[in-house]
């Protein structure tokens, strides 16, 4: 179940990456052959939009099934969040270019004012977004998978950011309907404030990309030293869930794991004791350790012989 809803949340992540996609190129077309730079800027920020999509595509973590395997996995995803960073930089230097134009634009007073399809294009492009923000908000909310919020934040911007444009390419085309030379500067002025905005969204990409993986990678081989620590104990046979919480400098530890069926509810108290005391005594970070002993099942089709003298029931049909 877990599964199949991760497959759909990163089938909704793709749909919006791609429409983010979409919408940039069409948003970049337009601001082009109109001659807006503000809609060049806004094409820049749904380009960030898809590569914020990207950065949550982008698998950090998986949970360790093996000492070998999760150390190979660690050296594989320190090179994952190159092409993340790659892309970032690429729209940070957009941004500049795109404030670098508008202060020129400014300064030289010859402004040109944006064509009137532009704004339609505007109102389009608003339309499209807000009702992909809607279907993405709303399953993530239904499956809880947790980036409801991530959705609005982002989506918080990105209005902000188009509506910057429209009241920009508006009053531009307003000032030169009525000869109004001073709203004629408004699309440059707009294009210098999302300009801005572009250059925030990159920088928190960059650091997003860098500072995000490290602490990912800290916590992945924490959590494989955790179960390596725990597995050291006598008694134990596997190790089925483990998840770290932080809580301010300290991090609460809660643990399943697999015992003998066959052992005393007080023996697989005493291993579990000793399985705490271990950890506390070997990270000292560790503040409380919560465990849950289950008894160990291999599943079908491995029985083991107290399994088949103790069921009363027939093996064969009479």
């Amino acid at each position: 179940m877990s599964v199949q809803r991760s497959h759909s949340s990163d089938t909704v992540t793709w749909t919006g990456m791609i429409g983010d996609l979409s919408l940039a190129v069409f948003k970049g077309a337009v601001g082009y052959f109109s001659g807006s730079k503000a809609l060049l800027g806004d094409a820049l920020y749904s380009a960030s939009d898809a590569v914020s999509a990207l950065n949550r595509l982008i698998p950090r973590f998986s949970s360790p099934k093996g000492r070998g395997a999760g150390k190979q996995q660690i050296l594989a995803h320190r090179t994952e969040p190159v092409f993340a960073i790659l892309f970032s930089v690429l729209v940070l230097m957009g941004g500049l270019q795109i404030a670098v134009a508008s202060i020129r634009e400014i300064a030289s007073g010859k402004i040109h004012v944006p064509d009137n399809f532009a704004l339609i294009a505007i109102f389009v492009s608003l339309a499209v977004k807000e009702a992909m923000f809607q279907f993405q908000y709303r399953y993530s909310k239904k499956q809880g998978d947790g980036q409801h919020s991530a959705y609005a934040e982002e989506h918080r911007f990105s209005l902000y950011t188009s509506l910057t444009v429209c009241v920009g390419v508006f009053l531009s085309v307003a000032g030169d309907t009525f000869g109004w030379k001073a709203m004629m500067y408004m699309d440059p002025v707009s294009a210098l404030i999302v300009a801005g905005l572009v250059i925030r969204k990159g920088y928190l990409l960059i650091m997003n990309s860098v500072y995000g993986s490290l602490v990912q990678e800290a916590e992945q081989e924490d959590a494989i030293n955790f179960i390596e620590t725990v597995q050291r104990v006598h008694g134990i046979i596997t190790v089925d869930d483990l998840k770290a919480r932080e809580q301010g400098h300290y991090i609460t530890v809660d643990l399943k794991i697999s015992v003998n069926p066959r052992i005393t509810v007080l023996e697989a108290n005493e291993i579990a004791d000793r399985a705490k005391k271990l950890l506390m005594h070997r990270f000292v970070h560790i503040s409380d350790v919560n465990i849950q002993v289950v008894p160990y099942d291999p599943g079908y089709p491995y029985k083991s012989n107290h399994q088949l003298t103790d069921n009363d029931m027939p093996t064969l049909l009479q």
